[in-house]
């Protein structure tokens, strides 16, 4: 999971997909090995509810780590790279952007908030309210996916400032991540910095029970959260899953360093994918519906450095359980 926002640009997204697109996707990705289903599918209005919920929950700590890191950094972390522009990549409702808007607009009165998603009606409503919280703020939004290139030909006040928050970084394979900041570092230029969010491997200060907690709330949020992608599925294509006949299991892979989260088949059954075929389960069958990379400063910095930046400032909450990275064109 991220949270770069309440996921209803994926939401949109998900509406646009033409459905036999998004159904040969669903239908290969469920014959594939291992069974997988993208992530992008758990946002409908339900899902995005969920989600929101999960981010206040007591064992889930990211969000509110995050937060507290830029409280305490955000005017700092300005005055230093003096930015004139904030570029953020899959900014969603921009919540946890405004600490460093405020710190930009208080250090000067022309600065400029690019905040970029998928769905441009959501990314129109976020700048209507930032303008009114923001008079002296230019916002222009950008209607785009986070994993393709950036328009080289877009006019930003220099120096700009890229952020990719809410560990959403995590949620792709290390491929799919180089990618994502090598595109990254060839929008930038000389001055211009790269600011991302990264949840943190268990250490001395975060215990793998700790890690795992995030993902298996006492409530269930996270549970419902996960089934919900069949009912999603359900609504979108008209297939005939059941979620009852489904349990969630999220757990921690040392040797990859992430978190897994999957739905196992309580029992054998077949699901219908129209068009398509037949899904076989058996019993103890499992879908993973997402991962969610973990990091430390070495892995970090080999994947800045792959993609052909420097981190040049690391910092991390008290218990090293979560850290912002800034990184540097080489």
């Amino acid at each position: 999971m991220s949270d770069t926002g309440t996921g209803s640009g994926v939401e949109e997204a998900v509406a646009d997909e033409s459905a036999p697109g998004m159904l040969d996707e669903v239908w290969e990705s469920l014959n594939g090995s291992p069974r997988t289903l993208s992530s992008k599918y758990f946002y409908d209005t339900r899902g995005s509810e969920l989600f929101v919920e999960i981010t206040h929950l007591p064992e889930y700590y990211p969000t509110r780590t995050e937060r507290a890191l830029l409280d305490t950094w955000a005017e700092e972390l300005v005055a230093r790279h003096d930015p004139r522009s904030l570029l953020e990549l899959g900014a969603g409702s921009a919540r946890k952007t405004r600490v460093l808007l405020d710190a930009l607009v208080a250090r000067r009165n022309d600065g400029a908030y690019l905040p970029q998603d998928v769905s441009g009606d959501f990314l129109e409503e976020t700048a209507r309210r930032l303008r009114r919280e923001y008079p002296t703020l230019e916002v222009a939004p950008l209607v785009g996916d986070l994993t393709h290139p950036l328009d080289p030909g877009l006019e930003v006040p220099r120096p700009v400032m890229a952020a990719l928050l809410g560990s959403t970084i995590g949620n792709f394979s290390d491929a799919q991540a180089r990618g994502i900041l090598a595109n990254v570092r060839a929008f930038l230029g000389p001055g211009d910095r790269f600011l991302m969010g990264a949840d943190l491997r268990p250490s001395a200060g975060k215990s793998r029970e700790e890690l795992e907690a995030a993902y298996n709330d006492s409530r269930g949020v996270t549970a419902a959260f996960n089934r919900n992608i069949l009912s999603v599925l359900n609504h979108r294509l008209d297939t005939d899953f059941d979620p009852d006949r489904f349990r969630h299991r999220a757990f921690y892979d040392p040797e990859e360093g992430r978190i897994e989260m999957h739905l196992v088949a309580l029992e054998g059954q077949e699901v219908t994918i129209p068009g398509r075929g037949r899904i076989c389960l058996e019993a103890g069958e499992s879908i993973r519906t997402e991962i969610s990379r973990k990091y430390d400063r070495p892995t970090v910095e080999s994947l800045f450095r792959r993609a052909g930046l420097t981190v040049v400032e690391w910092r991390t909450d008290p218990r090293g359980r979560y850290a912002l990275a800034v990184g540097a064109p080489s």
